[in-house]
């Protein structure tokens, strides 16, 4: 086992140890201020307060820019000095109506141009600082799923479910007639899945934009109610289940020079994916990865823009478990037949150099490591800038790779995780990064030789309370020779001769992490209220979970939650050899993915575990939606064994302790569906599950309803566990 260790603050004893030193008197643990729910939960009043402080900056070509919330400037690239450009006063002086309310999300679209462009609620505007005038406006009221060019400054965006554009001139043109909740223009498809986070996609030249439509009229309906009205209205919602009749999307491309659209000639879309839509650097070829739906089978796919004709196949690759596509290709700047492309065909994830004639040229990074961000290009000395997990895997450090040679320089300090934005050649980058005892620090750094300038070192936010012990180590898997990491978060005041109530939190699921070498180890707020109350908290990545390579993530496939399961359960084994957790007193918490675990875990080892609670969870994947569903699961018809398996139906007489389960009544992504029938099952089996719902909400509780239900859980482990 490898033990990592480290303590945020030393305690009483540690601090008297200093007198002798320090001609202060040294504070006791008891009279340090103690967190609550406000300070530390994302919908507290306070919380602002006790995050790291943060720099708002963007790029303006190659100078650095600093974003305020009332005034906008320059960053000197040599001091760290600030320079005010404009304020917001400068903005709201010049314009009508609606005032701009902050220039964090100012930009600066234009290299050679003193140009800004700033948005109030109505009105998107280019605001020239060296004159301090506004130059041009455009009206944006009613948009939404809004991409603006700033080669044409045209607008594309939806509008009552229909696909606008707005030209520069301001003249406005409806594009669709048909668009409703069941014919969706201009927004992400497919649930969000294989990278899509937006459905509108502007070539380089702003003349054309490709854009997304699904028609999902097909699709079942899941009867959402919404219970605020007097009487109580339907509210469906459009939900494919797992073998289900799934939307079907096509591409559409838009030409703002003839008003045409004309949509791109892939085949019929019944039960096939489409996504990461690049375009050539000359506008005249769209690229998309194409899916089938047992999503095994992926073509890297070229069309023509103007006909829709297809091209060719550029590439393509299969795999007897699922092949997922997450990122879309991007062009070398100097050479315009030269694309980079992501994949994990090796095994990693990792970076390949394609030629849109000629194919594959060559594998650019290799390794049992993991490319986690594709940042972008140096253009002048012709190399990527990325961030991996190569040092450590629960690292993330930023490099720069040559494009010709292959090899790669560290441009941070090697600790860490750190994400890098960079300047417009890509000779600058600003470092935000963090470590275990460093909340967050940000740095200037030339790409060329890493040379760095610090703009700001973070204060500690919760300098002056009661901050818990947080560690961090490892422990191999199920299998015997898989690494899993851990975090354990212990009280202030922790003495090893005492036995403590302990939580395990889990998530466990794809494409997520709970533990990595940033502040705290990432550990959430939540762990230090537990601990505060006189808890440990535990928290281990299983196989399965996200960035350790393809067989670590596959290892659950068409088994979910077995393999998990067992990892996690050798982390409790872990738990039980430590003197001072109370094996007698272990509880589980989990949302989601982690709210299945959670039940999982109770009804599979019930004597293990003496209080669970479980938020949104999984119940049994036939319920749950295609995409994702179909990708780990299959379907009903090609792994009925294994979703049997998996189903926690069953399991409802196994229940032992107190579980609690907690649901939005609105959540669309886990359905009510779910839980109402694990607590029908317990009904029939005369176990006792308790149940609490928060009405109109959905996956998550937004706002100051996050407060109410993480004292909820808090509440649920101090009446029955501690």
């Amino acid at each position: 086992m490898i033990l990592i260790h480290m303590m945020t603050k030393r305690l009483f004893a540690a601090l008297v140890a200093f007198t002798s030193i320090m001609a202060t008197t040294p504070i006791s643990a008891q009279e340090l201020k103690q967190f609550t729910l406000e300070d530390l939960n994302f919908g507290g009043e306070n919380y602002r307060k006790f995050i790291p402080e943060r720099l708002y900056t963007t790029w303006w070509g190659d100078q650095l820019m600093y974003q305020d919330v009332e005034e906008s400037g320059l960053i000197d690239m040599k001091t760290g000095k600030k320079r005010a450009l404009f304020t917001l006063d400068d903005i709201n002086g010049k314009t009508d109506g609606e005032k701009v309310r902050t220039l964090q999300r100012v930009s600066f679209p234009y290299p050679d141009k003193t140009l800004a462009l700033v948005q109030s609620k109505t009105t998107r505007m280019l605001f020239d600082w060296s004159k301090c005038e506004v130059v041009w406006k455009q009206t944006c009221e009613g948009e939404t799923e809004t991409h603006w060019n700033k080669t044409s400054r045209t607008s594309a965006y939806v509008k009552d479910n229909q696909l606008w554009i707005t030209n520069a001139e301001g003249k406005t043109k409806q594009l669709t007639t048909d668009g409703s909740r069941e014919i969706v223009y201009g927004q992400a498809v497919h649930r969000n899945e294989f990278g899509i986070e937006e459905g509108i996609f502007w070539a380089p030249d702003g003349n054309r934009f490709a854009f997304y439509r699904m028609d999902q009229s097909m699709v079942t309906d899941y009867p959402q109610v919404n219970t605020f009205e007097r009487v109580a209205t339907y509210e469906p919602d459009k939900y494919p289940m797992l073998g289900m009749t799934s939307h079907k999307v096509t591409v559409g491309i838009y030409d703002c020079t003839n008003g045409n659209i004309q949509y791109l000639k892939a085949g019929d879309p019944t039960n096939r994916y489409f996504t990461n839509i690049a375009w050539s650097p000359d506008s005249k070829t769209v690229y998309m990865f194409e899916l089938n739906r047992l999503q095994n089978d992926c073509q890297l796919v070229s069309y023509d823009a103007t006909s829709g004709n297809k091209l060719k196949e550029l590439y393509r690759e299969k795999s007897d478990k699922y092949v997922e596509p997450m990122h879309p290709i991007v062009f070398l700047p100097w050479d315009s037949k030269q694309f980079v492309m992501q994949s994990q065909k090796d095994g990693y994830n990792h970076l390949y150099i394609y030629n849109i004639g000629t194919g594959a040229i060559r594998q650019l990074t290799k390794g049992n490591f993991v490319v986690e961000d594709f940042c972008g290009f140096n253009t002048k000395n012709k190399s990527v800038i990325i961030a991996t997990n190569e040092a450590n895997p629960i690292q993330r450090n930023i490099y720069t790779v040559d494009v010709k040679s292959g090899k790669r320089k560290s441009l941070d300090n090697s600790r860490g995780c750190h994400n890098a934005s960079l300047s417009k050649s890509g000779q600058w980058i600003v470092d935000m990064y963090s470590e275990p005892d460093v909340p967050r620090h940000y740095d200037l750094v030339a790409t060329a030789n890493a040379k760095s300038l610090r703009l700001l070192t973070s204060k500690d936010p919760w300098e002056g309370y009661q901050q818990p012990i947080f560690e961090s180590g490892s422990i191999k898997a199920a299998d015997g020779t898989t690494d899993l990491y851990w975090r354990m978060v212990k009280p202030a005041d922790f003495d090893a001769s005492k036995k403590y109530p302990t939580v395990v939190y889990v998530y466990g699921g794809p494409h997520a992490h709970n533990v990595e070498a940033s502040w705290h180890w990432y550990s959430r707020s939540w762990e230090t209220y537990m601990a505060q109350k006189g808890y440990i908290v535990f928290i281990l990545d299983n196989r399965g979970s996200e960035n350790r390579g393809l067989e670590f993530e596959q290892a659950t496939w068409h088994k979910l939650g077995k393999v998990e399961m067992l990892d996690q359960m050798k982390g409790v084994d872990y738990l039980k050899s430590l003197p001072y957790v109370d094996a007698n007193r272990l509880g589980v918490h989990g949302w989601s993915y982690g709210g299945f675990m959670t039940i999982s875990l109770m009804t599979n080892y019930p004597d293990v575990f003496k209080v669970g609670v479980a938020g949104g969870p999984v119940i049994d994947w036939r319920w749950y939606e295609v995409m994702y569903g179909e990708r780990y699961m299959g379907t009903p018809d090609t792994n009925k064994e294994g979703i049997e398996a998996c189903s926690l139906i069953p399991m409802a007489k196994n229940l032992k302790g107190k579980l609690q389960i907690i649901i939005g009544m609105n959540d669309p992504t886990v359905v009510p569906q779910h839980a109402l029938s694990f607590i029908d099952a317990c009904t029939e089996a005369g176990t006792q599950p308790d149940f609490f719902v928060y009405p109109g909400e959905g996956h998550n509780m937004m706002g100051h309803k996050s407060v109410h239900l993480h004292e909820r859980i808090t509440q649920y482990f101090e009446d029955y566990l501690k």
